[in-house]
């Protein structure tokens, strides 16, 4: 079964009315008559959506996107391909939040447990439990939720509209999980919230616009997410747990972050919005990665490193701004030789 979202979203839209709805002008030519039906990234429009560009690294989709339009600056809307109209702005980001407030006019806040007059329980009517799904006093279970057999909920969670959960999984006390759905064998500690907004905003003299997030979080089979860690919904993408990942206590991981299949996540680690974790990847305590990087298979980043660029497979990092295992040692090496000679160094010596 296909799940149906958990936005309700509106349109289509004429292409003026975009441009009116964002700021935009419409490039000259454009038939602002043309109807669009959605916002998508650029890798994954087709003829009948909405795009933008703002970030160079993405250069290489612009001139492959099969949007129908896309908002751009104006200095770039010639590397738009054929048949992809370009919505002239001088902040295409702004643009975007705009365009998803238009077609997803609720987004602005979460949805947890939408309430309608058939709304006088703590478990929705129309919520769906296989038999031997367990839910403990004072947990709320919303509207169309679905939760496996074997599945423990546990007092005063709350799992929201459409959340769906697989079999024999834990959801522990006073945990929160909004728009995300959920794959067997799951173990989630009290106090995780999975499924809130992203940190999304264009910046902006006039203010920072909040980009509405629409996405989902998946968490594949056989995770475990330790106390209070958090778990961004994507923007428009999702957000993915691979299976068999275990995440430790009072983790952050931003929006449209992928996390690859049996990592390990040690506490408070901090991932940035849009990183990519290859398989098998440890991340010791306290460290943290930048957004828009992949992190390949197998790589290990020591405790209290932060990555600031792609990392090749197997690679072992540490340090601030993290670099090879063995260069950060002969550095601190260095600097302990240098800090017992009184900061001479050797040519000095000599």
């Amino acid at each position: 079964m296909q799940h149906p979202g958990f936005f309700h979203r509106a349109g289509p839209f004429a292409l003026a009315d975009v441009a009116k709805a964002t700021g935009a002008e419409l490039a000259p030519g454009v038939d602002g008559s043309i109807e669009v039906s959605d916002v998508r990234t650029l890798v994954d429009a087709g003829p009948q959506d909405v795009a933008f560009f703002n970030n160079r690294k993405y250069a290489d989709q612009l001139k492959v996107t099969r949007a129908g339009c896309c908002l751009v600056l104006p200095a770039l809307a010639s590397r738009l391909p054929e048949g992809t109209s370009a919505l002239l702005t001088p902040e295409p980001y702004r643009g975007f939040a705009m365009a998803l407030m238009l077609f997803y006019p609720q987004s602005r806040f979460s949805q947890v447990a939408p309430t309608d007059d058939a709304t006088r329980t703590l478990i929705h009517p129309s919520a769906e439990l296989e038999e031997g799904a367990i839910v403990e006093p004072g947990a709320v279970i919303g509207a169309e939720a679905r939760i496996g057999r074997g599945t423990r909920v546990a007092a005063n969670a709350v799992v929201g509209y459409r959340v769906c959960i697989g079999r024999d999984g834990y959801v522990g006390p006073g945990a929160t999980l909004v728009h995300t759905l959920v794959g067997d064998r799951v173990i989630i500690h009290g106090g995780v919230r999975i499924g809130q907004d992203g940190f999304g905003f264009a910046m902006g003299r006039q203010g920072h616009l909040k980009v509405p997030q629409i996405g989902r979080v998946i968490i594949q089979d056989d995770v475990e997410i330790g106390a209070n860690t958090t778990i961004d919904r994507g923007a428009l993408k999702d957000t993915i747990i691979g299976e068999g990942t275990k995440i430790d206590n009072l983790v952050q991981i931003g929006h449209n972050v992928v996390v690859g299949r049996h990592c390990v996540i040690v506490a408070q680690v901090g991932i940035s919005g849009s990183t990519e974790l290859g398989d098998f990847v440890v991340m010791g305590g306290q460290s943290g990665a930048v957004g828009h990087i992949k992190i390949g298979p197998g790589a290990q980043i020591a405790g209290a490193s932060h990555v600031a660029k792609d990392v090749p497979a197997m690679s072992k990092l540490a340090g601030t701004p993290a670099k090879p295992l063995t260069v950060w040692a002969r550095e601190l090496g260095m600097i302990a030789r240098l800090a017992r000679r009184g900061g001479k160094s050797d040519a000095d010596e000599a």
